[in-house]
């Protein structure tokens, strides 16, 4: 049940968090590209790579692993906004920005769980 709670309340921070950052990014770069969704998502990835990485090292409470890894960057991230977006950038013939933002989450995903599981261990 403990472990239910810490992904419940991991949740509730990682939502608001996730709409926090996607409107300040909004504001900073505009909304021609799904910036907010690349941060949350790069962010996200950093985090998990750093719980990798500490738990490469040391044994890590799985309420921990629960709260952090399952329900904040579970609530933080969000594959199905990214496959929505990028399906409309190719529905209105935006296929170069799409193929763009598909290669943005996937590298920079990968070099943030990466480097980050990396300063973790």
């Amino acid at each position: 049940m403990i472990l239910a709670l810490a992904v419940f309340v991991g949740g509730v921070i990682g939502a608001p968090a996730r709409y926090l950052i996607d409107e300040v990014v909004k504001k900073w770069f505009g909304a021609a590209m799904p910036w907010g969704t690349l941060a949350v998502n790069v962010i996200g990835s950093a985090i998990v790579g750093l719980l990798m990485g500490i738990a490469s090292r040391e044994a890590l409470p799985h309420v921990v692993l629960s709260f952090a890894g399952t329900g904040f960057c579970g609530a933080l991230t969000t594959f199905s906004t990214f496959s929505s977006q990028t399906y409309k950038m190719l529905a209105d013939g935006s296929t170069g920005r799409a193929l763009g933002d598909i290669a943005l989450n996937l590298v920079l995903g990968l070099a943030a769980v990466g480097l980050f599981y990396q300063l973790g261990r």
